[in-house]
């Protein structure tokens, strides 16, 4: 792992949780001065994700640190569980949203205020929210990290928690209270999604998925672009943790040396991992007339949906 993807990931952890704990002070101050529970809820709320954001800065640490004895591929396999940890926040504050709703509606006690305060701060919280969801979205697949786009998918989540709070502060003041349990029904079941997703990406990444078609398809054609490869076959790429490995035997002719052949192996294992994505590489090199070559229909099927033209 490079200097400069460490440093960025620590230093985006830290300015999420500085922000989350700004929020925290800002909704604690305007529920006190206005008693409103639609603030008070988005300050737990901002609360939770102030903790939670500990446990991220703390898992970027861990997982940025540089290879040692025992870790020699580095600890990047750490963010998985990191994004995990998140996404179980993500499913307290939709399980939360749901029941303040329900129980609002069921037992018809909407009281919400009409305080500009109240307005004030959560028209703020959801423009940090946003401006955090785009930033930490941009660098999280900029450097592939999967803990800081569960982060960025738990801000969007927090964009529409403050919105539903703020429909319904709005809503009070045109005189429909109804407005604020409807909304937050209908986000309770978005940041729940939300959670589903974070969830589906990371348990994958931990049982090593195979990469996206798009990206299989460039894994092999820096392969066979070389000018003495013949072909490839039992190409294998999968996930481990945020990076992949991938590993490939390619066919080229029998009478070259020895040096040749590494030669060969070494261009395409450094093309290969020029790949942002890709972190191990290892190739096998085959005498094509020893005919182990095998047709693999995989390969063809990549190379000709990467050939196809776009719709």
């Amino acid at each position: 792992m490079s200097a400069s993807r460490r440093s960025v990931l620590r230093r985006v952890g830290l300015l999420v949780l500085a922000a989350n704990a700004a929020l925290v002070i800002a909704k604690g101050a305007v529920w006190w001065y206005t008693g409103s529970l639609a603030v008070q809820s988005e300050a737990v709320n901002s609360l939770a994700d102030s903790v939670y954001s500990i446990v991220t800065v703390g898992g970027l640490y861990l997982t940025t640190r540089p290879p040692d004895f025992e870790h020699p591929h580095g600890h990047e396999r750490i963010e998985p569980f990191v994004s995990l940890f998140v996404a179980l926040g993500v499913f307290a504050a939709g399980f939360g949203v749901l029941f303040q709703a329900g129980r609002a509606i069921l037992g018809g006690n909407v009281a919400v205020t009409r305080n500009l305060a109240a307005v004030a701060v959560l028209a703020a919280t959801v423009a940090v929210k946003y401006g955090l969801y785009r930033y930490v979205a941009g660098i999280s697949k900029e450097y592939n990290s999967p803990a800081l786009y569960a982060t960025a998918i738990d801000n969007r989540a927090d964009v529409l928690t403050a919105s539903a709070a703020l429909a319904g502060v709005v809503g009070a003041s045109l005189g429909y209270p109804l407005l604020d349990p409807i909304a937050a029904v209908v986000v309770g079941f978005g940041i729940l999604y939300t959670g589903v997703e974070i969830v589906r990406d990371n348990v994958n990444y931990l049982v090593g998925r195979a990469p996206p078609d798009d990206l299989r398809a460039r894994i092999i054609r820096r392969a066979l672009v070389h000018p003495d490869v013949e072909g490839a076959h039992d190409v294998i790429a999968h996930y481990v943790g945020p990076e992949i490995d991938v590993s490939l035997h390619i066919e080229v002719e029998g009478d070259r040396t020895l040096r040749e052949a590494h030669d060969i192996e070494t261009a395409v294992i450094q093309s290969i991992q020029s790949i942002k994505a890709v972190d191990d590489v290892f190739v096998h090199v085959d005498p094509k007339e020893l005919g182990e070559w095998k047709h693999d229909d995989e390969i063809d099927r990549l190379i000709e949906a990467d050939e196809r033209p776009p719709e």
